[in-house]
């Protein structure tokens, strides 16, 4: 199965200039913990509730800070045509529970959950990918920010 099939195709985009509190709203209007940020046509960056909760409101930045002063700019991400079993990995991998999913022109297309990979995939493939983002620590533990 390919990550086409499984991804979420509606997204919400945040600008590297809006506020927190504009991505904030995003979220809630979505329901969705995180935002890719685009600008000129091109993802730049990834805003989640955990970005604004640690490197803005625990800083005691305002809610009128700009995304850019609080966004990962480390844009992990997966192709549309590659294979569930292979993204899976990749996340736990990455220890993410989200990608952006790309076109091979680079255009964002959607956004894959853990959660949509346990829903289409063989329950090994996301039962491993649980176990290995669930690790503590990594790449991207907020503490190292």
């Amino acid at each position: 199965m390919r990550i086409r099939e499984c991804m979420t195709k509606n997204v919400a985009i945040a600008s590297p200039s809006d506020t927190i509190c504009e991505a904030a709203l995003k979220m809630a209007d979505c329901d969705a913990g995180v935002l890719p940020v685009g600008e000129d046509d091109r993802l730049v960056g990834m805003i989640t509730d955990r970005d604004i909760a640690i490197r803005a409101v625990a800083k005691r930045l305002g809610p009128d800070t700009p995304i850019r002063e609080v966004m990962s700019k480390e844009v992990l991400y997966c192709f549309e045509d590659e294979d569930v079993r292979a993204v899976a990995e990749n996340m736990g991998d990455q220890q993410v529970r989200r990608l952006p999913v790309l076109s091979r022109d680079k255009r964002l297309v959607g956004i894959v959950s853990l959660g949509d990979v346990a829903q289409s995939a063989v329950e090994e493939i996301a039962g491993h990918a649980i176990a290995s983002i669930s690790r503590r620590g990594g790449r991207h533990d907020q503490a190292l920010h």
